[in-house]
């Protein structure tokens, strides 16, 4: 008779013989498996490197490029804005663009009257009320009846700095009114702004935090209210993102026929590009340029010389 032993011994024997072949057969096929799994990751670091090197020639490429138009820059703008007045105005998140576009308005021979550097807190939808009564309360007496009517801050604020500092002629009290925005912190002014011939505004990137769309609405009404001052020149550094104001522009069947448009101002071609955007602006020629939709070419034509020739 066969005990119960004898079938514990037999199991343990089966299960120990499989184990036994599992790890023969993993050994065996265990030096294929490795040899081809280490060729395929060798594959693709090799790939890697060489993607690696192609980007590293590229960013040099990028680089050479804009050391090249850096360069030719004094040539390619000397005297086309020889003096005409160019009030510069930046959002916050343009801030680092301020400087290389001046370089670029000073190379043309443009006098930059002055700089604002708009906060965060101008298009606030909280700070409403507050800039409607700002602005009734600092507006010279001259100007207060021409303000818009329609209770937004932004847009009434707006409309008050464009008519106080651009224009022919210097507009009394204006640095009334720039001292009371300065003081309640929605902007930050930099020279002596006023009188410009036009304006150069640099709407930096959509927001996209709380309140985005209405932040992004108030920066367009922003350009819109410059625009209707006088001539100007709405720059991004790039076309993309929900809201952003280059798009908006060219997207409005009046704003596209007189507000020209740059989407490239993070690169020195851009910058170049709103200066002579500028010069057909006061050629009475509206252009939008960059590489993003809308766009009717990466720059103007160079066509003779000062503006008005």
């Amino acid at each position: 008779m066969i005990n119960f032993r004898y079938h514990v011994v037999s199991l343990t024997a089966v299960f120990l013989a499989l184990a036994i072949g599992l790890v023969v057969g993993t050994a065996a096929a265990n030096g294929p498996m490795a040899d081809s799994l280490n060729g395929q990751v060798n594959n693709i670091h090799k790939q890697n490197q060489q993607l690696r090197d192609q980007v590293d020639e590229l960013n040099d490429e990028v680089n050479k490029l804009e050391e090249a138009f850096k360069t030719a820059a004094p040539q390619m703008l000397a005297d086309r804005l020889s003096g005409r007045r160019v009030l510069v105005v930046a959002m916050p998140s343009s801030g680092k663009y301020v400087d290389g576009v001046q370089q670029m308005l000073t190379a043309g021979g443009a006098k930059v009257t002055g700089r604002l550097q708009l906060d965060d807190k101008f298009t606030d939808p909280t700070s409403n009320d507050q800039l409607l009564d700002l602005a009734i309360s600092s507006a010279p007496p001259g100007v207060r009846g021409a303000l818009p009517s329609r209770s937004n801050g932004v847009e009434t604020s707006t409309a008050l700095l464009a008519a106080v500092l651009v224009g022919g002629a210097a507009v009394e009290g204006a640095k009334t009114v720039l001292s009371a925005y300065q003081s309640q912190g929605y902007l930050s002014v930099s020279g002596e702004p006023g009188p410009a011939e036009a304006v150069v505004f640099l709407a930096g990137t959509p927001y996209t935090e709380q309140d985005a769309t209405r932040r992004n609405v108030a920066t367009t009404m922003i350009a819109e209210r410059f625009d209707q001052a006088g001539r100007i020149v709405v720059a991004t550094p790039a076309a993309s993102g929900e809201g952003n104001v280059v798009r908006a522009v060219r997207d409005d069947p009046d704003l596209v026929k007189t507000a020209s448009t740059v989407d490239n101002i993070a690169t020195e071609l851009g910058r170049i590009v709103v200066a002579l955007a500028l010069v057909e602006q006061f050629d009475g020629k509206v252009g939008h340029y960059g590489v993003g939709a809308g766009s009717s070419a990466p720059m103007p034509q160079l066509v003779g010389g000062r503006s008005g020739n």
